[in-house]
């Protein structure tokens, strides 16, 4: 099996350094690039195409923000992960709009990373725990203010369980094992959940099925 290809993004060499120390001890993940800023980030993205970008937020140049948004916009099979000093929902809400699918602040504990960069190349989200709290506590807010509505908009069952399989972080090939179906049948599902829902991405729809009631946050 061939190991998570990573890029670092920091403008802080000394974090950079760190970071690749700690995640090299970890023989699935190889560091294959280090950027300093954004910009150099979407260049090293288009070079390099790596699995995961491990993404810091405030930086010179050009910001984790838009080098996200141009990284996905250009690679959206690639994963961003966040890794970010800041800790509070101005940030994270943000990012994870633009397209990151995960996200943990540097205070984490040091395994946390290696799980997330796992949990995001394998197609799933990872949210640091204050981090997936404040994402529920946002949407329980807007239920209690009306602004959702309390119904399954139009899922059939099989929609309902692949939304399920897709929150929980299982992958389009394991979601079409589980359910005995092909891959095609997952995507279209897929599609067709998006479409229903008005969601387009896979923060939105876990955001959604934590809501529901369909995982457990």
């Amino acid at each position: 099996m061939s190991p998570i290809r990573i890029l670092l993004v920091d403008d802080h060499a000394i974090v950079r350094a760190g970071v690749r120390m700690l995640l090299e001890t970890d023989p699935e993940l190889q560091i294959v690039g280090e950027a300093g800023d954004g910009r150099e980030a979407v260049r090293l993205a288009d070079e390099l195409k790596p699995d995961v970008v491990v993404m810091d937020i405030v930086m010179p140049d050009m910001d984790g923000f838009e080098a996200t948004r141009q990284i996905k916009k250009k690679h959206p099979e690639c994963n961003i992960l966040v890794l970010s000093m800041y800790d509070n929902e101005q940030y994270f809400f943000e990012i994870l709009s633009a397209g990151a699918s995960g996200y943990v602040p540097k205070k984490a504990a040091p395994m946390a990373l290696a799980e997330a960069v796992r949990a995001v190349q394998s197609g799933g989200v990872y949210l640091y725990p204050t981090v997936a709290r404040s994402l529920v506590e946002d949407y329980m807010r807007r239920v209690r203010e009306g602004g959702e509505q309390e119904t399954y908009d139009g899922l059939t069952e099989r929609e309902r369980e692949v939304l399920t399989l897709i929150a929980e972080g299982y992958t389009t090939q394991e979601i079409a094992l589980a359910l005995h179906i092909s891959t095609k049948t997952v995507e279209r599902h897929r599609s067709n959940i998006m479409e229903k829902l008005n969601l387009h991405n896979r923060i939105e729809l876990t955001k959604y099925a934590i809501r529901k009631g369909l995982i457990e946050p």
